[in-house]
């Protein structure tokens, strides 16, 4: 790929994306597989007066090591320095940006029991760092190939061919071709125009239906929004959380949910994954699960915590889009989950509650937002989808049609 390309990637990260600050630090998230493009993206954050950048590697092998040969106790131990490294960046805020490139098989291998008690033992100390840095920071999650990913979307090219194809792909779908922040400008316009719609009809259920059995009755919040593209921070700084972003979504109530849903695409969680699977709710609480591929970890999935059990996100994502439209099944939830309408089992977002920045967490936890340690996505879109909104008044108002928009 063409090293002026990527350099007009970097810059709508740095941006468009998490829009850094002058005098502020970022801190970025990445794996070991594009140090070129990584130098590219700090340099871009240094440009926008960034005060220091910060980057974390990561290496999915070290984590499938760690959880064969480190014991449980001292997985699950918080150390000092992290709390302190906690405390410093609810302190500071720095800017967020998570580069993903990760093998869709690369912890397979790993201990997932391990993963899952280490994470249920540490989230109870990490909670109060989230709770406090809700809303107030820029983030953004983007991605780059690694030859693991190309390989698995690309099976039948070569390493090098498979890169340079996931390149393309991830552009093209990102809409960093040519002009990527004029792109982004008038697509931000476009999908908050959407949410303007959706926003002005007082929906309380939405209603979602398929030939392959989904038949499923979501709750809405009363004073929830639908969200798009951009966001603002409580300071009032506008950012993309997600390079690419087809979603028009919204935070149900917790424990307001009924029906049978099927996946229409594999499931990308904990580095396995999990597919041709549906998920039964009855009294608003995840019921059943089953999966042909990896229901073990399903079933581990929805045991995190009893937010796990509930909706945290529905989002509609139309079949006429530039993910969809590709082709291309990626393997992975950044980009599975914007060719797709999906739902999201986890934590949901208060920042789609309208005024939210005059509530607390404990507000919110009355209102219905669910409180989680995870917030998983999986795909649900098909292109015989139907999604049918319903007033307060009981109006019906046909939202989706055949997989696509119906205004």
């Amino acid at each position: 790929m063409k090293k002026n390309t990527l350099k007009e990637y970097a810059k709508l990260i740095a941006q468009k994306g998490v829009n850094v600050q002058k005098g502020q630090e970022v801190w970025v998230t990445a794996s070991l597989d594009q140090p070129e493009f990584i130098e590219m993206l700090v340099k871009e954050c240094y440009a926008l007066g960034a005060k220091e950048v910060v980057v974390d590697w990561q290496h999915s092998p070290l984590t499938v090591l760690n959880s064969k040969y480190m014991n449980q106790k001292d997985m699950n131990e918080v150390k000092d320095w992290q709390v302190e490294k906690m405390k410093y960046q609810a302190n500071i805020l720095p800017a967020r940006i998570y580069i993903d490139s990760d093998d869709p098989d690369g912890l397979k291998d790993a201990r997932q029991d391990k993963i899952a008690k280490e994470k249920m033992a540490k989230y109870p100390i990490r909670k109060p760092y989230i709770d406090a840095m809700d809303n107030k920071y820029q983030w953004c999650i983007a991605a780059v190939p690694s030859v693991a990913w190309a390989k698995k979307v690309f099976p039948n090219e070569r390493a090098s061919v498979a890169v340079e194809k996931l390149w393309q792909a991830i552009l093209y779908t990102s809409r960093a071709e040519s002009t990527p922040i004029e792109n982004w400008n008038k697509h931000n316009a476009n999908v908050h125009a959407k949410c303007d719609y959706l926003n002005s009809l007082g929906l309380k259920f939405l209603e979602y239906s398929s030939s392959n059995g989904t038949n499923l009755k979501v709750e809405l919040l009363e004073n929830a929004n639908f969200l798009a593209g951009s966001e603002k921070t409580l300071q009032g700084v506008e950012f993309n959380p997600n390079i690419p972003s087809e979603e028009v979504f919204t935070t149900p109530k917790a424990g307001a949910v009924e029906g049978v849903v099927y996946a229409t695409k594999p499931l990308s969680y904990q580095g396995a994954l999990i597919e041709n699977f549906r998920i039964n709710f009855t009294n608003g609480k995840v019921s059943e699960v089953f999966a042909e591929k990896n229901q073990e970890l399903l079933e581990q999935m929805v045991a995190m915590d009893d937010g796990a059990k509930m909706l945290g996100e529905c989002a509609l994502v139309p079949q006429d889009s530039p993910i969809s439209n590709s082709g291309i099944l990626f393997y992975n939830t950044l980009f599975d989950e914007n060719a797709s309408c999906h739902l999201a089992l986890g934590r949901g977002f208060s920042n789609c509650i309208k005024d939210f920045d005059k509530y607390s967490q404990k507000d919110f936890d009355e209102m219905g937002v669910n409180t989680s340690m995870i917030h998983v996505d999986f795909m649900i879109g098909s292109n015989d989808m139907d999604i049918v909104g319903v007033t307060k008044d009981g109006k019906r108002i046909q939202i989706f049609k055949n997989g696509n928009w119906a205004f």
